[in-house]
């Protein structure tokens, strides 16, 4: 909001006050952003997870035995403490059982649009203060600062996640359920 103040008074606007910042271009485009890089990364890790194995790395599946997360939830149908969904099968448990990732698909996609949403605001009342003209959210999807904003995010999350899977294969924390025990030998994979 600082910040934001500091750009209006730049310009000749007026401050704006916590309340009303929250309704700007400003706000929206910039917490919606961080938002959108986060909910992909957790997208693709838990994805990726189901897919790819990496002996050695605590953030992989065991690569020579099946694990719980692997059941077949349709044998557990019939089971009386078996969730809803699983007991009712169909199109609910195919549903259910891609919940996870579902979920944070759908939490990237909202965030993306109000990404967009909020950044066209933003570069439209740039744009109005230089004399240029204001923008729709798909002409300012166009653009390079678009982009630029997204993929920047992007990257720094794929990074992370790619750094913690890699190091977490040599490099341990004692006390951690993200690392192997102190004492595991490099090729140990899982966290038992």
């Amino acid at each position: 909001m600082h910040e934001y103040n500091e750009e209006q008074t730049d310009h000749g606007q007026t401050e704006v006050g916590f309340a009303q910042y929250l309704s700007t271009g400003h706000f929206m485009e910039a917490t919606a952003e961080n938002w959108e890089s986060e909910f992909l990364q957790m997208a693709a890790y838990v994805l990726l997870t189901v897919a790819f194995f990496q002996k050695g790395s605590s953030e992989s599946k065991k690569l020579d035995e099946p694990e719980a997360v692997d059941r077949d939830p349709r044998k557990a149908k019939g089971r009386k403490d078996a969730p809803g969904p699983v007991r009712r099968g169909g199109w609910i448990l195919r549903l259910y059982e891609n919940s996870l990732s579902l979920t944070f698909l759908g939490l990237f996609v909202v965030s993306f649009v109000l990404h967009a949403i909020g950044g066209a605001r933003e570069y439209t009342a740039e744009q109005l203060q230089h004399g240029g003209e204001g923008v729709s959210v798909l002409q300012y999807m166009q653009t390079a600062r678009f982009w630029f904003e997204s993929t920047q995010n992007w990257q720094s999350e794929f990074l992370a996640l790619l750094g913690m899977v890699v190091l977490s294969i040599f490099l341990r924390q004692r006390g951690s359920p993200e690392s192997k025990p102190v004492d595991a030998p490099h090729s140990q994979t899982g966290s038992e």
